[in-house]
């Protein structure tokens, strides 16, 4: 049996609420190893008779770059969920990925002196399912990291990380028409969009690619260099002057994690222009049709090439895209259904959670848990980890989910920036081993089960979380009276 198998799973759960730190790392030694990765990239496309990736090259060390991030393993878990809660995969699937995050309940540990590293259970992986891992832990520092860096240079906004993909499919189609092989441009697109916003003002936004390897700083070097190809497929304004960031996580077997960012500076404001209004985030958004065109200057004068652009005539527009987008994926991380669908579009995915269309899903977003005194509503999910009943739970606050199930976006938005910086830190509580609470209102927390095990479960087989690294799905169970059944759909 694994050292980390047979730990006592309250250790295990003290682990997921102890507080460590991992490395940032960012120079101007570090923007010319990722240029010149690109550059041998480039080199061998060509040699291979291919032409070279259409990259942004105007990218540098981040000023002011704060030297390590302080936070919890369960907070890194919470990220992940919270952005895969909104995928496209249907209403008690995506719930089930969202609580796919619980593979990592023992993947990571602090080291002596309280770096974060793979533990013992998250080394010893099957190989391909090194890269999953490594890319959904990289999402999850990628997007803290971002949204620490955006509210230190804006600590009067709030700040919103949210799922490129899913926003833009509500003004262009993302999937081939079965016509051939579609551009590299639509084929690489960054992975969030970070919003810095306040009530009734225009936003700010900007562009990040996430990356993360389980191998050397040479291999974040070289996906980071594919990154900066990743963000040049989406304009906001002008070609070439949104801001962006490329971070990638490194992840070695034995030492501890270090996170690499570089970033073009800058400010793009979704300022509309005098032809258009104010955006109305409260209207539901109508399924765009737009040409994946970009308009690039060139020294003859101007050329069409393939990609995502938002001119200033549609900035009201994507206002609306992005708060919309943002509301989805927060109601999908607190169970779903009909009230997320009312955010999407079409080729978002409304249909997929217009019905709560998958067995056992009746009892979604019907828990509600008290927690450092504020009131929460959502989803929660038993399992077992080393043989033990864990219950989790995901939610928003109360009072924020009945603005978001409603359609009030602008009454959530208004509420959860007044709520800016009051809300507690504290990574435990009375009843729960580990509490993460985002400033966007969201909470995931979990803790022991109290009880008979089969009193909340009718278990035929069951949910067994992070064993070896990942989560095992067995056939043929049933939930009684909890959200478990929700992860069945994920089942084949």
């Amino acid at each position: 049996m694994q050292k980390d198998e047979s730990k006592a799973v309250a250790e295990i759960l003290h682990e997921l609420s102890t507080t460590s730190h991992v490395q940032v790392r960012s120079s101007p030694e570090l923007a010319a190893q990722v240029a010149k990765a690109a550059s041998d990239e480039d080199e061998k496309r060509m040699e291979d008779g291919r032409s070279p990736l259409r990259r942004r090259t105007d990218y540098r060390a981040v000023r002011a770059a704060p030297r390590s991030l302080t936070l919890t393993p369960w907070q890194v878990i919470h990220a992940i969920g919270l952005g895969a809660a909104s995928a496209r995969q249907g209403a008690g699937r995506g719930l089930a990925e969202h609580w796919g995050s619980l593979r990592y309940s023992q993947a990571l540990e602090a080291n002596r002196g309280r770096y974060l590293q793979l533990s013992s259970e998250g080394r010893d992986l099957l190989r391909f399912y090194k890269a999953t891992q490594s890319g959904e832990i990289g999402t999850g520092f990628a997007s803290l990291l971002a949204e620490k860096l955006v509210r230190s240079r804006y600590p009067d906004h709030s700040v919103s990380v949210i799922p490129a993909d899913i926003a833009l499919k509500a003004g262009w189609t993302l999937r081939s028409s079965g016509t051939g092989t579609r551009p590299e441009p639509l084929q690489r697109r960054p992975h969030f969009f970070v919003e810095a916003w306040q009530p009734g003002q225009p936003s700010k936004v900007l562009l990040l690619s996430s990356k993360g390897t389980h191998s050397s700083v040479h291999q974040v070097q070289k996906q980071l260099g594919t990154a900066s190809a990743h963000v040049e497929s989406v304009h906001i304004g002008p070609y070439g002057t949104v801001p962006y960031l490329l971070i990638g996580t490194e992840i070695p077997t034995t030492e501890s994690l270090a996170v690499h960012i570089l970033e073009a500076p800058g400010t793009t404001v979704l300022r509309p222009s005098r032809e258009t209004s104010e955006a109305g985030l409260d209207l539901a958004l109508e399924q765009g049709n737009r040409m994946a065109d970009i308009v690039r200057p060139t020294d003859r004068g101007e050329t069409i090439v393939p990609g995502f652009q938002v001119l200033p005539d549609s900035f009201a527009w994507f206002s609306v895209v992005l708060a919309r987008t943002e509301a989805a994926t927060l109601t999908a991380f607190t169970g779903g259904g009909k009230p997320t669908a009312q955010y999407l579009t079409k080729e978002q995915g409304r249909r997929h959670f217009q019905h709560d269309v998958h067995a056992n899903t009746a009892g979604l977003r019907d828990a509600e848990h008290r927690i450092h005194d504020i009131d929460f509503v959502g989803t929660d999910h038993i399992y077992r980890l080393n043989g033990t009943r864990i219950e989790a739970f995901s939610g928003l606050k109360k009072s924020l989910y009945t603005h978001l199930h409603h359609g009030r976006v602008n009454e959530y938005r208004s509420e959860v920036h007044a709520l800016r910086g009051q809300w507690p830190d504290r990574s435990t509580s009375e009843q729960w081993n580990a509490v993460s609470i985002r400033p966007d209102g969201t909470v995931m927390a979990i803790r022991l089960q109290d009880g008979d095990p089969a009193a909340s479960v009718n278990c035929r087989s069951v949910l067994v979380a992070p064993t070896r690294g990942h989560t095992k799905l067995q056939r043929g169970w049933s939930r009684g009276g909890r959200a478990d059944g929700a992860a069945s759909a994920a089942l084949p």
